[in-house]
């Protein structure tokens, strides 16, 4: 992936507060840019890691201090492109309590917490994409707060498990590394 979009973005999310954003790990920068290598490591296409490079500007069911109102979409996209931005837009939507427990079943419904209603089904290829970001996500939080790993790492490991047929080899390994790994 050419470095360009990645560094337009980077600058974007500096423009909008986020190396100035408490994050585990440090600034919510760091973790962002954290999840796109972590993306890369997993052979991620250049639209989902630029997707998880920015997978918090709207904030999300976990992370409620958005960077960007969804009135500013436009400039986002202009910035990421319209597939990117729509990774995002879709991750940050996710109404976790009510979508995780089933999201790798055929049919389920995925519920938008921006909306509070539950949005038709999304295709299989935004599912295996909203899964890889979320395990990115997550495992990145695992590796940067021994506290967090304390207290979800169990559970994570039963959700990427169930995510499983959504999750790419690569991000398969990691999840079974990172969270089997001695704490």
């Amino acid at each position: 992936m050419s470095a360009a979009p990645i560094a337009q973005a980077e600058a974007l999310l500096r423009q909008f507060g986020a190396d100035a954003v408490l994050h585990p790990g440090g600034t919510l920068l760091a973790h962002l840019l954290r999840v796109r290598t972590r993306l890369a490591d997993w052979g991620a296409r250049p639209a989902l890691q630029l997707a998880g490079l920015c997978h918090a500007a709207y904030g999300t069911d976990g992370f409620p201090t958005g960077l960007l109102t969804l009135d500013r979409r436009p400039e986002l996209t202009a910035v990421i492109g319209t597939e990117a931005e729509a990774i995002v837009h879709f991750y940050a939507s996710c109404d976790r309590k009510a979508t995780y427990p089933t999201l790798a079943d055929a049919g389920s419904p995925f519920h938008d917490r921006f909306t509070g209603e539950p949005a038709r089904s999304p295709t299989p290829h935004l599912l295996r994409d909203f899964a890889e970001l979320t395990a990115a996500n997550e495992l990145d939080l695992v590796c940067e707060s021994p506290a967090f790993r304390e207290r979800y790492g169990p559970d994570l490991l039963v959700l990427f498990t169930r995510f499983r047929p959504l999750l790419s080899e690569p991000a398969w390994r990691d999840c079974l590394s990172v969270l089997r790994a001695p704490r």
